[in-house]
């Protein structure tokens, strides 16, 4: 793959070709130049077609639902952030996002309950889903997709490893157990007059390591964009059987700036259709510290401009609301971040810290 001064096409990584020692040095390489320069990418022979198309198969009949049974499972009523929550309802860089949304997560308990509220506040992100008055089919769908996809962050982050020269399992104490899932439709514009409407504003991923997306409508339903450095939105065409993964700021953070989380975007103009997407976003360890983050793999990329590769940048240099911020764990930093975009449950569940997050610009 040839390296260019910046992207015009999103990289296809064909994860079949890892189980082949002819083959997997070459897909080392590929993916190597894409975490380093791209920061997104198409993957492809997963081996989840069977979990992933029975997902394609519920999104329509999961957003049928009536208002009432939506209702029974808002997301205001969830101090975890789990549940359904309407248009315009999360905000994105400032502006209201035009897409409804079911909010699922690993099966837990109420962690912060159940310890006696003697933890960290952010514990209170980790609890049961609000599950909908669905068919077992629809129930069991989304429990298996959260669990494969599980499986597939995890091998897909050893490969990462490999490719940054670290062993296997250098980033899995990063890592929490607890991973989140989005269903989202995005309706078309209603508007005659203008029909350029946010999906969801530019942002960079804040809530996993990696994100894995499913663009689950047809090939013509487009919207996904990504920034590159030239500042040129790249569309992010859907390809049938793929997987877009795209790097976390978390990740970011701990490969001092070596591995780029992308501003991405999705718009609606010219939309005529339903757009359904799956969004899974690995979960990341809330006791993570600044500390942690910034200093455990330092001096391997410290070292990384010597192999000819993008150099590293102070830690304190990467853009990350995490290192900026007044909060020294990874949790505290993404409750304040859930609390913003939904200011709705913030007030009702989290009174005790409201008024500090909303001032902390």
């Amino acid at each position: 793959m040839e390296r260019t001064p910046d992207f015009s096409t999103i990289p296809v990584i064909d994860l079949s070709r890892c189980y082949d020692p002819s083959t997997r040095p070459k897909l080392l390489a590929d993916l190597r130049h894409t975490l380093t320069d791209v920061g997104f990418l198409y993957l492809i022979n997963h081996r989840l077609s069977d979990v992933t198309n029975a997902i394609i198969d519920i999104l329509p009949q999961l957003f049928a639902l009536s208002p009432e049974q939506k209702c029974e499972v808002a997301l205001i009523n969830s101090p975890h952030f789990l549940g359904y929550s309407g248009e315009a309802t999360e905000t994105t860089a400032g502006q209201p996002d035009m897409r409804e949304q079911f909010e699922f997560a690993t099966a837990s308990s109420d962690v912060w309950e159940d310890g006696g509220r003697k933890g960290p506040l952010f514990q209170r992100l980790q609890g049961p889903n609000q599950w909908p008055r669905v068919s077992s089919k629809i129930r069991g769908a989304i429990t298996s997709y959260i669990s494969s996809l599980s499986d597939l962050s995890i091998t897909f982050l050893s490969l990462v490893a490999e490719a940054l020269n670290l062993s296997p399992d250098s980033f899995g104490h990063f890592l929490s157990n607890f991973n989140r899932l989005k269903l989202i439709r995005y309706p078309p514009p209603t508007s005659t007059r203008d029909t350029k409407t946010q999906g969801v504003g530019p942002h960079k991923d804040s809530s996993g390591w990696f994100t894995f997306l499913l663009q689950a409508s047809g090939p013509d339903v487009k919207g996904l964009q990504v920034l590159n450095k030239n500042g040129d939105w790249i569309d992010v065409a859907p390809i049938e059987g793929s997987l877009v993964v795209n790097i976390g700021q978390a990740f970011e953070v701990v490969t001092h700036g070596v591995c780029k989380a992308t501003v991405h975007r999705v718009i609606l103009d010219g939309l005529r259709e339903d757009r359904y997407s799956a969004a899974f976003f690995q979960g990341i360890r809330g006791s993570l510290t600044r500390t942690e983050a910034t200093e455990t793999l330092r001096h391997h990329f410290e070292g990384w401009d010597a192999k000819g590769k993008p150099a590293a940048i102070a830690a304190q240099d990467v853009e990350s609301p995490f290192l900026r911020g007044k909060y020294e764990t990874w949790g505290e930093s993404q409750l304040r971040t859930k609390v913003r975009s939904h200011q709705d449950v913030g007030r009702r569940w989290y009174q005790e810290v409201w008024d500090g997050y909303m001032e902390d610009v």
